[in-house]
């Protein structure tokens, strides 16, 4: 047991058992997904007597029992194998400038979807990683998020046939014979 002032010892237990908050994630992801679906109303019916929440029950119930296997294990003495492969040096702390500019450039993203939609809040997205990430090409690296932006958002509308605030004009997808947008005209590449 820790005192108050043994905080030096109960930082190193935590370090060496870092694998228990992989373990409150899936707790807490399997608690949720069982409670949304036990929230959720409707049963099976005569031809499907299991229902669609059969799926989300087994989902919840398996993570809830890989967490409670991860924890023992943890608990155990059991740590997880850095692979052999990687060219890492796991005694160096992380970057918390480059991990703190990609999560804002994650949330600024959701922040533009519903006022600037996809293609302005995918190029931020696009080109706001590969600045965090060390690319200092900043005029080169808009118009490619741009570019790949715009392609998605273009091949994901057509594909739909739906078309919300800012979608590309149906002339930028094929039709067919009755006129329903089917394909979104690519290069041969994509």
């Amino acid at each position: 047991m820790t005192t108050i002032g043994d905080t030096g010892t109960a930082r190193s237990w935590w370090k060496e058992h870092s694998e228990l908050g992989v373990s409150v994630l899936l707790a807490l992801t399997g608690l949720l997904v069982l409670g949304d679906t036990l929230a959720e109303g409707g049963g099976g019916t005569a031809s499907d007597p299991l229902g669609p929440r059969t799926v989300a029950f087994v989902l919840g119930a398996a993570l809830l029992v890989l967490a409670a296997l991860l924890t023992v294990d943890v608990l155990r003495g059991g740590r997880g194998e850095a692979e052999g492969g990687e060219d890492v040096d796991l005694e160096v702390p992380m970057d918390l400038r480059t991990v703190g500019m990609l999560a804002g450039v994650i949330v600024a993203t959701a922040a533009l979807i519903p006022l600037a939609g996809w293609p302005i809040a995918g190029t931020v997205l696009f080109a706001g990683a590969t600045y965090a990430l060390g690319s200092r090409a900043v005029l080169r690296d808009l118009g490619i998020a741009a570019g790949v932006s715009e392609r998605v958002w273009k091949w994901w509308v057509c594909r739909d046939g739906r078309h919300g605030w800012g979608a590309p004009s149906w002339s930028a997808c094929r039709n067919d014979r009755a006129g329903t947008p089917r394909t979104p005209v690519m290069p041969s590449g994509w």
